[in-house]
């Protein structure tokens, strides 16, 4: 942290975040930047005299929202004439000044590297300016940052491993806003998740665009593996073994990973959560589509047969494993013939859960500049609608086969639908409702499932 800029302890601060939990670890990021100059946060909205929106540009309807709530902030700048509205993230990092001028609110932009400056940028309103930095970095992880933990139920937390994206999917604009991809320092990763141990916490999320590419050979900076010279391969940690040396820091430290490439998800690492009883075994595989014409165009790397072989083989080592995944319909060209290729691979994948979107371009991507955006819309919700109908017919079944068997449950809150009922997840990522009795949040409790829906298991607890 800079030295220059002075504390204030007067300020409170309100941090909203969007979008993957990518944007929601970094508001934790951003919470401990901002606490070490003598910020207070609230989760008070209307208390705060410094807001920040932590943004997402992943798809349209994702930025028409902010853009409606921060046209609602109006209201909280005219009670507060200091009032210092800032806009953080994805969609910082892509509208950049636009924000600043179209939206006259709006005091300050910062992308998703430069977090470290917020201080300084706060400092620059104060003095009466507009204040920008949305430079991507090839090197910043924020691994000197101990989090703040944000609205924490003090069981389950984030670990943020990568940054950025090499991928280069030609319909996504992560690359763009999030810079080239980066493995953060794994001594540093194991310190935050001892540190959440020590805390009490029982579960942990590593987080990455693309988690499995984490590559760490002492320079930092991803780097390809065959480009490595022989001193830094016998030197270097994989993702496979980030993965063993976080599971053991704690036998009761449940760990979790996501987002998985099909293409970067080897055998090392499932023989890695074949090994730890304390790895859960899910395994979120987007797919985007089942069509190997539209894998093409949107650049995955992989036809739809390879993918179902990568799908088969997760099966084969962990028979018990549940795979989730990521669905795009009505992307440039699509046909009612490749439409139909999505829908059989989700019957023949049998998806634990999916999340679903209809195609939505994003200015600057390679489908922007090169493919025409020609499914209408009504096509487009149409077959997302069927991809849901799909997605709920599998879930179903898929839940219906837990009735009478018993999984372990971590209790991460209490049932939104039941203040006498708790709501935990087992290893299979899948949602556990069942009786308070005497267990309380963090505990692990073995439940006996006695009826299901579509998204949830619910039972009793047996231990």
């Amino acid at each position: 942290m800079t030295t220059e800029v002075q504390k204030n302890t007067t300020r409170k601060l309100f941090i909203e975040s969007y979008g993957c939990a990518m944007n929601f670890a970094d508001s934790e990021v951003v919470a401990s930047i901002m606490a070490e100059v003598g910020v207070e946060i609230t989760t008070e909205e209307m208390e705060a005299d410094i807001i920040f929106i932590n943004t997402c540009s992943i798809r349209d309807n994702a930025e028409q929202r902010i853009r409606n709530r921060l046209k609602h902030l109006r209201h909280n700048k005219k009670l507060n004439k200091k009032l210092t509205i800032g806009v953080l993230g994805c969609m910082a990092e892509r509208l950049k000044k636009q924000l600043l001028e179209e939206e006259k609110l709006v005091d300050i932009v910062a992308g998703p590297d430069a977090y470290k400056e917020l201080p300084i940028l706060l400092q620059e309103v104060e003095e009466g300016h507009k204040a920008i930095n949305v430079i991507l970095s090839l090197e910043e992880t924020y691994a000197d940052i101990q989090p703040t933990r944000l609205n924490s139920n003090g069981v389950t937390a984030f670990i943020s491993i990568t940054r950025g994206c090499d991928n280069m999917c030609s319909f996504c604009v992560v690359p763009f806003t999030r810079g080239r991809e980066r493995s953060r320092n794994p001594e540093s990763i194991l310190a935050e998740a001892k540190d959440l141990v020590a805390k009490g916490y029982k579960e942990v999320t590593l987080l990455g665009q693309n988690v499995d590419s984490y590559l760490w050979y002492g320079g930092g900076a991803r780097k390809d593996f065959n480009k490595l010279t022989e001193e830094e391969q016998s030197s270097s940690i994989s993702f496979a073994k980030l993965l063993e040396m976080v599971a053991q820091v704690d036998p009761s430290l449940r760990v979790r990973f996501s987002t998985s490439h099909p293409k970067d998800i080897h055998d090392e690492v499932l023989f890695v959560m074949q090994k730890y009883d304390n790895i859960a075994k899910h395994i979120h595989l987007p797919a985007q589509s089942g069509n190997s014409r539209i894998l093409e165009k949107m650049n995955r790397t992989y036809t739809r047969e390879w993918y179902e072989m990568k799908y088969n083989r997760i099966k084969e080592l962990i028979p018990h494993c549940s795979i989730s995944c990521d669905i795009i319909t009505g992307f440039c060209s699509e046909t009612e013939e490749d439409h139909q290729d999505t829908l059989d691979l989700m019957r023949t994948c049998e998806f634990e859960f999916s999340y679903m979107y209809f195609y939505s371009e994003r200015p600057g991507t390679l489908a922007a500049r090169k493919y025409e955006d020609d499914i209408p819309e009504e096509i487009k919700k149409k077959r997302l609608t069927e991809v849901i109908e799909v997605q709920h017919e599998v879930a179903k079944r898929l839940n219906k086969a837990q009735e009478g068997k018993v999984h372990r449950v971590l209790i991460e809150m209490q049932s939104k639908k039941n203040e006498n009922e708790w709501m935990g997840r087992n290893e299979q990522n899948i949602k556990v409702i069942f009786p308070k009795a005497n267990y309380k949040m963090g505990d692990y409790v073995d439940v006996r499932v006695e009826r299901s829906t579509i998204t949830s298991l619910i039972g009793v607890g047996v231990s």
